[in-house]
């Protein structure tokens, strides 16, 4: 006997059911002017500019946990991916990946969330599919999203940008979507009230937009902060000098890191952007940070210089160590 609660293969044979869906829950969230969910194809207009775009997946579990979603985390992991690189997201596209027995009032909930951030963002869910996989071949949902958006004409960021002497800057505390994901799962025996950081930044980037000598820009995502710290060290050939005492990170993070032996400089963040600027406008930098709500916590945490292409930790006891590039996954599916 079927349970008309739970999502069933039928959802997805492109029939009766899958036209409900679609439109008594991603049609119904999501309705813009550009969204037709009966055309194969849409045309979009485009304002000036140079035309960037990206895409993504997002796997991570559980589902819903503490600050996020997967539905606003497909968002704003989207539009951040835009927004560090100079450009004002616009629109996006939405592959959904449902596993049979998803119950629909979680659906719901997602899709309305991916709505809500969608507004906030400024974008608009202009074009979609969705599949219905077996029982047990998915993680009950799997989102992928394509995001376009509009680099203004002389606005040029990258990793070939960066010199010697800049310096590295983070918008605020890192590791703590990684380890909200984690107290989510109840893994270990642990609870606690740790909330993903999951947001847009692109308040942070547009701040510093203007910046003469504004490098490079990154969220840091899986892999966290030192993962953008081997990125800029392997592109230029130069070391990455962090320093410890300056990186912002919140108690419970770094008392659950401890505890479970996870380095928080590894764990991934969904609402930080990282930037490389030069020396003289280091100071500008973090002062514009500072004065959003979303850069509360910004710090000025290295430095890049000198050969060697290694990341490099000066340790509050004033020792320093080699942070090595990532290899094992300290925590799987968190984005």
């Amino acid at each position: 006997m079927s349970d008309d609660r739970f999502i069933t293969l039928a959802h997805g044979n492109g029939g009766r059911f899958m036209r409900e869906l679609i439109a008594d829950i991603f049609n119904r969230h999501l309705a813009n002017p550009q969204l037709d969910t009966g055309a194969d194809a849409v045309a979009l207009p485009l304002p000036p500019g140079e035309v960037l775009i990206t895409t993504d997946g997002f796997t991570v579990q559980p589902l819903e946990f503490p600050g996020s979603d997967i539905g606003s985390l497909a968002v704003h992991g989207t539009v951040n991916d835009l927004a560090v690189a100079g450009a004002m997201p616009i629109y996006l596209t939405l592959n959904a990946f449902i596993e049979e027995g998803l119950e629909f009032a979680q659906l719901d909930r997602i899709i309305a969330s991916m709505a809500r951030a969608a507004v906030e963002c400024g974008v608009h869910v202009v074009a979609g599919d969705t599949k219905v996989l077996r029982r047990g071949e998915g993680g009950g949902l799997y989102l992928a999203t394509t995001g376009v958006g509009l680099r203004r004409p002389g606005l040029a960021l990258g990793l070939s940008r960066i010199t010697d002497g800049d310096i590295v800057l983070v918008s605020g505390p890192v590791g703590d979507h990684g380890t909200a994901v984690l107290l989510a799962r109840e893994a270990f025996g642990l609870k606690g009230n740790l909330a993903s950081d999951a947001a847009s930044v692109l308040p942070l980037a547009q701040a510093v937009w203007d910046l003469p000598t504004l490098r490079f820009m990154r969220d840091p995502t899986r892999g966290g902060l030192v993962t953008v710290m081997h990125e800029i060290a392997n592109a230029t050939g130069m070391n990455v000098r962090l320093h410890e005492n300056a990186i912002p990170l919140k108690p419970p993070v770094r008392g659950i890191c401890e505890m479970l032996g996870y380095d928080p400089l590894y764990l991934a963040c969904e609402g930080r952007a990282v930037a490389v600027v030069g020396a003289e406008d280091a100071p500008r930098a973090l002062a514009l940070w500072r004065a959003l709500p979303e850069g509360a916590s910004a710090a000025i945490i290295g430095n890049v210089g000198g050969a060697g292409a290694q990341v490099i930790l000066e340790t509050e006891i004033g020792g320093e160590r080699l942070l090595h590039e990532l290899e094992d996954d300290p925590l799987p599916r968190i984005c």
